[in-house]
């Protein structure tokens, strides 16, 4: 291997981990994510400044559902509890099961004592809540990354016609081509994630709607957004559906049940057909990522850690290895 290959690894590698030190995680993946779109949007129109202007109005549109949402899962909490909580404590008397609360009031005090003792937590919590303005000036700088990459920015800007071999110019192109081959990564697993997640999405929706589950547009939203979460994502939203189709009554929350475990099953089918042949990763393998990725970037690292995987067994599937003669 040259010297300039080796040092594009080593920028590679030191920039994955100086986002972990520095917990740029959201700021990555944002510039990620955000080329990604632009890609496909450069591949649809075939002009880059129609693709730009589209993708504006898809970021603000995502903004203003991102409020939105927000502000209606704030607002829909208490009568999420109100409602949920006689059912959980007539369930739990039937059982002689004594639960810690009684109504919201009492369920928020539970929480916030239970939080007082994991200190860890509580202060991430905390931390999380005050820096809400950096991450989203941190999506926001993604986003530029991404536009000036998706423009043509180049690592070297002036290279000479005269010397294009000098050291300075090779190891800028071993290192362009390593965040090619990132970033190719992060389309495969990403690409067909989304695909798999909008599938769930839809077919999830038609559930809800027909049910009529109470705040329908915000769990098809939640449904979505865990979708790209691989393996824990669809535990949680389907935990979310099946907690609240038991406010309903029991016969939903079966059949919310069996309907997710059906949806599940079909994901197994759609993994194999739409990411089958390209990622090739154990689920130990990926569970093991996640843990560690959500350790070192919380939920960004979650995402990217099936990306990081996948390319350093695309990587290392390039390079042969010699039998020892003995």
């Amino acid at each position: 291997m040259s010297t300039p290959a080796k040092v594009s690894y080593g920028v590679l590698i030191g920039a994955l981990l100086l986002a972990a030190w520095f917990h740029l995680g959201t700021l990555f993946l944002s510039s990620l994510f955000a080329y990604f779109v632009l890609r496909q949007l450069g591949a649809v129109t075939r002009r880059k400044w129609l693709a730009f202007i589209f993708f504006l109005i898809i970021v603000a549109g995502i903004g203003y559902a991102a409020g939105y949402f927000a502000r209606t899962a704030w607002s829909v909490l208490p009568e999420i509890a109100d409602s949920s909580i006689p059912s959980a404590t007539a369930w739990a008397e039937k059982r002689n099961i004594e639960l810690p609360f009684t109504d919201f009031e009492t369920l928020k005090t539970y929480v916030v004592d239970s939080l007082k003792a994991e200190i860890h937590y509580l202060r991430n919590v905390a931390q999380f809540a005050g820096t809400v303005s950096t991450v989203l000036l941190l999506i926001l700088i993604g986003i530029v990354i991404a536009s000036s990459l998706f423009f043509g920015s180049q690592i070297d800007a002036y290279q000479t016609a005269g010397n294009p071999r000098n050291l300075y110019s090779t190891c800028a192109a071993e290192i362009g081509t390593r965040f090619r081959d990132f970033y190719r990564s992060f389309a495969t697993v990403m690409g067909a994630q989304i695909t798999i997640s909008f599938i769930n999405t839809v077919l999830t929706a038609v559930f809800v709607l027909v049910i009529g589950l109470p705040h329908a547009a915000l769990v098809i939203a939640v449904t979505f957004l865990c979708g790209l979460l691989p393996i824990v994502g669809n535990l949680i939203s389907n935990a979310i559906i099946v907690f609240l189709a038991a406010t309903l009554s029991l016969k939903f929350a079966l059949t919310s049940l069996v309907f997710l475990v059906a949806v599940h099953k079909l994901e197994y089918f759609l993994n194999s057909k739409i990411i089958g042949g390209r990622i090739r990763n154990p689920v130990w393998l990926t569970l093991l990522g996640l843990v560690i990725g959500e350790e070192l970037m919380g939920i960004p690292g979650m995402i990217l850690a099936p990306v990081v995987l996948n390319y350093l067994r695309v990587e290392m599937s390039k390079i042969e290895v010699r039998a020892s003669v003995t």
